[in-house]
């Protein structure tokens, strides 16, 4: 919550307890002209916001019984008072609560020496659009390009998540009570981001970075600014139809397909059940990995990791194209190209990684690897970032990572962190029930992610010789890292 805020809030629940004793050292003038004051300076600097309804009510209210208090009468307990007081303790709830669950957060300025620009290319691809019924539909999708810039001066700040995810939003989290227009205090967050803000005259590393399965695709400003203000050129996928939410520069809005979603997981049971059954019961290791082998080759989410992986490969084909024309010529340094994802996002970074030998590192945060990493090693360095699972929790990983890399192998644990401690979640809904999150700092886990991802590619793609992911580990007592290299712990 913002200062003023506060200061309101504190207001309506400490005057009306303590108004007859303040206006014995305080005439109602003065008081009332300093509490308008405080009003008016909060609708000018900071701007009003539905989350804070209760609170004006409450304050005009406040306001109210000042001005017809006669602080020289002797006060009397009636009904009616008590009553009113029950009624403002009740009412001071979700005064409280309400800009609380729903604040005008602040995102992590980024750390790098750069600014960060964004602009929006549409790829109107010649690939089969699996997803929708129409048989002759093509994908198309949207990426987001997050980049090092160093004049905003007349560029203006990306607001936080567009109109098509905000209504997504609403409709996932808000269980279609609230209207899109409730998202509107989003306007207010300072996202340390500008709209076609000029890209510096130098050539970057390339990275792309997938989202996590019905996710927003940006919804990652806290990581992916910060990756862009240290020197890269990210490429922010949004895949369609199984992200929240695409806009398309027509105006046109392509939103989470439901019915898709129902249709492909149908028969999702009887290939995870299987796999569920060898984990709940007695079977060794090696039992366990055949039976997640056979089952994982036809699940749908394997399909899924495939179908993302297409994407990134459409996308990373335009690469020189983009490096002869348009706003990044001569901006790509298309010898040093890595993938990152988060969740589902993280699992088709893997599988790229795989597949494309164009990719020279790759992370993946907090992701099941679908896909056929089953048997196979890689031979790029790669880092793994794990949120603190359970000690129940099936580590498919444990499979599907068995041989690890040729190259560097990175596990590593974030500890008492959950899975969306990744994502700007806990910073929007900073309440841990709400939000699903672990124990950990939200802007602490924040900073290990982003200092362990940095460390990683600024090794690995820049070749920095300083840099180094196990540095990172001994710093922070709350990230837990094993090396793997060629297999083998290093």
């Amino acid at each position: 919550m913002r200062i003023l805020e506060i200061v309101l809030l504190c207001i309506v629940t400490i005057l009306p307890f303590v108004k007859r004793p303040v206006l014995k050292i305080s005439k109602k003038k003065p008081l009332l002209m300093i509490l308008a004051l405080i009003v008016i300076c909060h609708l000018i600097f900071e701007g009003w916001r539905w989350q804070m309804f209760p609170v004006y009510v409450l304050l005009m209210i406040v306001l109210w019984r000042i001005y017809q208090v006669n602080e020289t009468l002797s006060i009397k307990l009636t009904f009616i008072r008590v009553l009113g007081y029950v009624i403002l303790i009740i009412v001071l709830f979700p005064s409280w609560m309400v800009p609380n669950v729903l604040p005008v957060f602040s995102l992590p300025k980024p750390t790098g020496i750069y600014q960060v620009g964004t602009h929006a290319i549409h790829l109107k691809t010649d690939m089969d659009e699996p997803i929708t019924k129409d048989e002759t539909d093509k994908r198309e999708i949207m990426v987001k390009v997050w980049y090092p810039s160093n004049n905003n001066a007349f560029a203006k700040e990306v607001p936080y998540l567009d109109k098509a995810n905000r209504t997504s939003f609403i409709q996932k989290y808000g269980g279609g009570i609230l209207p899109p227009a409730s998202m509107n205090y989003l306007d207010r967050v300072t996202t340390h981001v500008y709209q076609e803000a000029p890209i510096i005259e130098d050539t970057f590393p390339v990275v792309l970075f997938s989202h996590g399965y019905g996710s927003n695709a940006s919804g990652y400003y806290a990581l992916l600014s910060e990756i862009a203000s240290h020197g890269y050129i990210v490429i922010n996928m949004n895949h369609t139809y199984e992200s929240l939410a695409t806009t398309f520069p027509d105006g046109s809005e392509k939103f989470f397909d439901y019915e898709f979603q129902a249709i492909d997981g149908a028969d999702a049971m009887q290939h995870i059940t299987p796999i569920k059954n060898a984990f709940e019961n007695d079977y060794s290791y090696d039992e366990r990995h055949a039976i997640i082998r056979e089952a994982s080759k036809e699940y749908n989410v394997t399909k899924m990791v495939k179908r993302w992986t297409k994407d990134m490969i459409y996308t990373l084909d335009q690469l020189e194209d983009w490096n002869k024309n348009g706003f990044l010529k001569n901006r790509l340094d298309l010898e040093k190209i890595g993938v990152f994802g988060h969740s589902r996002g993280g699992g088709a970074a893997g599988q790229l990684t795989i597949k494309d030998t164009r990719i020279k590192a790759a992370v993946n945060i907090d992701g099941v690897q679908w896909g056929e990493m089953m048997d196979t090693m890689y031979h790029k360095p790669f880092l793994y970032i794990s949120a603190d699972w359970p000690a129940d929790h099936h580590d498919i990983n444990a499979h599907t990572y068995k041989h690890k890399s040729t190259d560097y192998f990175y596990e590593s644990k974030l500890l008492t962190a959950a899975h969306p401690n990744f994502m700007d979640i806990p910073l929007m809904i900073p309440v841990e029930s709400l939000a699903q999150t672990g124990t950990i700092d939200a802007k602490l886990g924040i900073q290990i992610t982003n200092e362990l991802i940095l460390s990683f590619f600024d090794k690995h793609l820049k070749k920095d010789k300083i840099a180094d992911p196990q540095n990172v580990a001994k710093k922070y007592e709350l990230l837990d890292m094993t090396v793997y290299k060629n297999g083998n712990k290093f």
